[in-house]
């Protein structure tokens, strides 16, 4: 088994990619035209001829080089087929010294029990659509199911294919008072959306009131037989009205019945993972790490 680093400048991106295609916990977070993207930097670990990779994005910080977890990019690590503990192990085993200072997360198929790199657990909720509308509304709280019904009630109708700009400008006003996403991270965000659109992996969808304002919305991407419920956006409005609910449902509507996977993308706050178990989502636990090789300067990485 050989492993060895390569820079970004010097990465196969076509062969990169196909490992991504083909490996069977492959993301779309992994594809090199998304983390170009979303990372301020990213080199790899690359076993044999692309069979297994890892990419490794990086910033620095006081000429400290650490690892980090781009934003929406919730899970990275290390991606194949036939991926267990010892390759898990190699992988991280052969991360370059020079990366000081480790918080990322890995995905579903890495989470192992490994005695030099303690993981912690995440949380992921997901659902399969491969059943009938019928059986899989069926599933839903009570509680899910009057809101969609008074959404309906009010008048609120969903519409797809409504612009990029305002799904980012409502999900900036709902976060700007906490999250550390910054102007930057959306424009980036929004130029990634606009070519995963145009290569048709995704589609954007808006729950509008009956004065047409828009009270809820989200982008959802298609990769690997997992549509990704992304860049969501609510209106204060909109939280009482069941809009988020309705979106959801009328998703899980048109496509029932197909072999997809419909990932939540988290989350281990309590209320939302609450709202994702209510549809008849199921929990997927991924691992993340934090090492810090440099205790005397811990402090200039807390977030």
């Amino acid at each position: 088994m050989t492993i060895y680093y390569q820079p970004q400048k010097n990465i196969d991106k076509k062969k990169w990619d196909h490992c991504i295609d083909t490996s069977s916990n492959g993301l779309v977070y992994a594809y090199s035209f998304y983390l170009d993207r979303m990372s301020k930097n990213w080199d790899a670990l690359i076993l044999d001829d692309y069979n297994i990779v890892m990419p490794l994005t990086w910033n620095k910080k006081y000429s400290i080089h650490y690892l980090y977890q781009p934003f929406f990019c919730p899970q990275l690590g290390i991606f194949g087929n036939k991926i267990n503990a010892e390759i898990v192990r190699s992988f991280l085993e052969y991360i370059p010294s020079k990366f000081k200072y480790w918080d990322f997360y890995l995905n579903r198929n890495n989470l192992f029990t490994l005695k030099d790199f303690p993981f912690y657990e995440r949380s992921n909720y997901v659902m399969s659509l491969k059943e009938s509308f019928e059986l899989l509304s069926g599933k839903y709280s009570k509680s899910h199911l009057r809101n969609i019904n008074k959404s309906f009630k009010q008048g609120n109708i969903v519409k797809k294919d409504i612009p990029i700009s305002e799904i980012i400008e409502l999900a900036t006003e709902q976060t700007k008072s906490f999250s550390p996403i910054t102007k930057t991270d959306y424009r980036n965000f929004s130029a990634l959306l606009e070519m995963i659109n145009q290569k048709g992996m995704a589609q954007t969808y808006g729950v509008y009131s009956k004065q047409d304002q828009l009270l809820a919305s989200c982008a959802w991407i298609f990769s690997h037989n997992r549509a990704y419920y992304i860049l969501v956006g609510n209106h204060p409005a909109g939280r009482t009205s069941g809009a988020s609910h309705l979106l959801i449902d009328q998703f899980i509507k048109e496509h029932a019945g197909e072999d997809l996977l419909l990932d939540f993308e988290g989350s281990n706050v309590r209320s939302l993972a609450f709202f994702y178990k209510s549809f008849g989502a199921t929990l997927e636990k991924y691992p993340g790490i934090k090492l810090n090789k440099l205790p005397s300067i811990a402090k200039l990485f807390r977030k």
